[in-house]
């Protein structure tokens, strides 16, 4: 990795990978998509998260599983986009698309907790330790039913595997999503505590009444 303050001649390419990765991150997807489908701002239906699991609580599974797609593939966009130019400029693309999406400047820096993002943007720079990070979100995801706690347990992992199956740069990077990602769930962490986390259901909400 570059030094930063070295002569800009050199790093600007660095700069401008975290920048790019930034603004893809800001894409809003959970909000496009929810203001298209006629739903209104996301923002305003339960936990007020722009992200796929509180798109699902509209009922909508389509539309949950659409945001989801759609922002793991940003972040593996702009990991891809990131590391042709090598590695670390892959690095520093993969660590601003998440910041991108927990603050988007387009929504006044209130985004969401940059899970699927994050898990996107591993999958794109390095394939392996993104499909254990998956793997891990899932088995938690089934075994406990609550998503908060899957991307805990997922980001607390990820710099230990990256350590292990790629090498220290990525683990840094690992370490820089666990911290967005586990500051960015500051709230879920005491509903845990507390017993008063919802869980994951695929249940659709019932049509409302004829008037």
């Amino acid at each position: 990795m570059p030094d930063p303050l070295g002569s800009f001649a050199y790093t600007w390419p660095f700069y401008a990978a975290a920048v790019l990765g930034y603004l893809i991150g800001s894409i809003p997807f959970g909000v496009l998509l929810t203001r298209l489908a006629g739903l209104g701002d996301i923002r305003a239906i339960g936990s007020g998260n722009i992200g796929a699991t509180n798109v699902l609580r509209t009922g909508r599974r389509g539309l949950a599983a659409a945001t989801l797609v759609l922002d793991a593939g940003k972040g593996a966009a702009a990991a891809l986009l990131g590391a042709y130019y090598g590695p670390d400029t892959g690095v520093l693309a993969a660590g601003g698309v998440v910041l991108g999406h927990c603050f988007p400047v387009w929504l006044r820096f209130r985004g969401g907790k940059g899970v699927a993002t994050g898990l996107g943007a591993l999958l794109g720079l390095q394939p392996l330790v993104g499909v254990v990070a998956c793997a891990i979100w899932l088995l938690v995801a089934g075994l406990a039913r609550y998503s908060s706690l899957a991307a805990l347990c997922t980001f607390a992992s990820v710099p230990v595997l990256a350590w292990w199956l790629v090498d220290l740069q990525h683990a840094e990077l690992g370490g820089f999503m666990a911290v967005v990602v586990i500051a960015r769930h500051a709230g879920n962490i005491v509903r845990l505590v507390r017993g008063e986390e919802g869980r994951i259901s695929l249940a659709r909400k019932p049509a409302p009444p004829p008037e």
